[in-house]
């Protein structure tokens, strides 16, 4: 199941890194943020995926993807609602 979250601040970071760590894929609207809590989200991501592992693909300006490690991959144009943004 992928978690679709779109914090309304820097302190929803913690559901973020929840879900993630359970092993879910997490795909982060940050849209609705100015750019320098976004920002600060996507350090929290980056710091996030080189401790425990994992990727984060940049889906679209202020859209992501965290994929676990040792999880099978998923496209965006798999993900219903982003089908526009791929390729």
């Amino acid at each position: 199941m992928i978690r679709k979250l779109a914090p309304t601040g820097y302190d929803e970071a913690l559901h973020v890194g929840h879900f993630f760590c359970k092993g879910d894929p997490v795909l982060m609207d940050l849209t609705q943020l100015t750019d320098d809590v976004a920002r600060q989200l996507v350090d929290f991501c980056a710091g996030l995926i080189c401790g425990r592992g994992g990727e984060m693909e940049r889906l679209d300006k202020k859209i992501f993807l965290l994929q676990p490690p040792a999880r099978p991959r998923i496209a965006a144009a798999h993900i219903p609602d982003l089908a526009h943004i791929a390729d």
